[in-house]
């Protein structure tokens, strides 16, 4: 069915065919087929598979297969029911962003720093670019693409905010610091006398978006970070803006200002942050509590 109605790909239906055969055995074990299994047969079997070790994401999809077996086999009339309808999902823990010090900010922004006096043509303005993407997007978080789809106009037209149009069309303003406007207004001075000072993109580029990719920014980001002698592989943009929310909290910024900076829907989505926050807050109550053991 898989591969005649659905048109499943050879790795789909070998994927199928390994899941749905380690199912079946740990049901013969039972001394039961998968005609007459039931939904202690399948939480048995799940049960197992978390007992080895085994990722929930990957116990989440194996159980996908069963409920299709299940489906398919009460559809077809093969046996009386569908055991599987009384079986959630294993709920996947929300991994904790990765973290980035405020010391490894300020070598980064330190490193492309020392790149602008060493840089002449185009190389001078791609190490002011650099550094505007840096100080923008510890400033204020953006998303990577909203970040290099930036228009010059949407980064302009207000003094200390830039509207920024982010996911589902909805439109936000951040607020900027004055040493990231400042390496704003620098880099627009060597583009606007360089090539790119006609392109309505902040970042333009030659590729077919008209500006920089974020898969670009990525490359260079872990460029510097080397040059930094950080670990390369801990960076992406992704991080910094982590590291913006993390450490805005850290300073004692109220959860709901940084949620609308970020552009997050939903506060909860927003709160993943105050979780990598936990041993900061120990200290505080070790420290300050009156009946911690630090105080005695």
């Amino acid at each position: 069915m898989m591969a005649a109605e659905r048109g499943a790909s050879a790795n789909t239906l070998a994927a199928y065919r390994r899941d749905l055969e380690a199912y079946g055995l740990h049901v013969a074990a039972q001394s039961r087929d998968l005609k007459s299994a039931g939904p202690e047969d399948i939480r048995s079997h799940l049960a197992s598979l978390e007992a080895s070790g085994m990722a929930r994401s990957s116990a989440a999809r194996k159980l996908s297969a069963i409920r299709q077996l299940h489906r398919f086999l009460h559809g077809d009339g093969l046996s009386g029911d569908n055991p599987a309808t009384a079986i959630e999902s294993p709920r996947a823990g929300r991994p904790l962003p990765k973290v980035i010090s405020e010391a490894e900010v300020a070598a980064l922004i330190a490193t492309a720093k020392a790149r602008v006096p060493k840089a002449k043509g185009k190389a001078l303005v791609k190490a002011w670019r650099l550094l505007c993407l840096l100080e923008l997007l510890y400033a204020t978080g953006l998303r990577v693409s909203e970040l290099v789809g930036l228009t010059v106009r949407a980064a302009t037209a207000e003094r200390d905010f830039i509207l920024v149009k982010g996911k589902g069309g909805r439109e936000r303003l951040v607020p900027v610091s004055g040493e990231a406007r400042g390496a704003l207004s620098d880099y627009l001075k060597v583009l606007t006398a360089g090539d790119g000072g006609g392109s309505n993109w902040l970042f333009p580029s030659s590729g077919a978006a008209g500006h920089l990719t974020r898969q670009h920014f990525a490359l260079e980001l872990k460029a510097l970070g080397r040059e930094a002698g950080l670990d390369a592989a801990r960076l992406s943009p992704h991080v910094l803006r982590h590291g913006f929310a993390s450490h805005l909290l850290a300073g004692g910024a109220d959860l709901r200002a940084v949620q609308q900076m970020l552009g997050h829907a939903d506060i909860s989505t927003t709160q993943i942050y105050t979780h990598i926050q936990s041993d900061r807050l120990r200290d505080v109550v070790e420290a300050h509590h009156p009946l911690s053991s630090k105080k005695s």
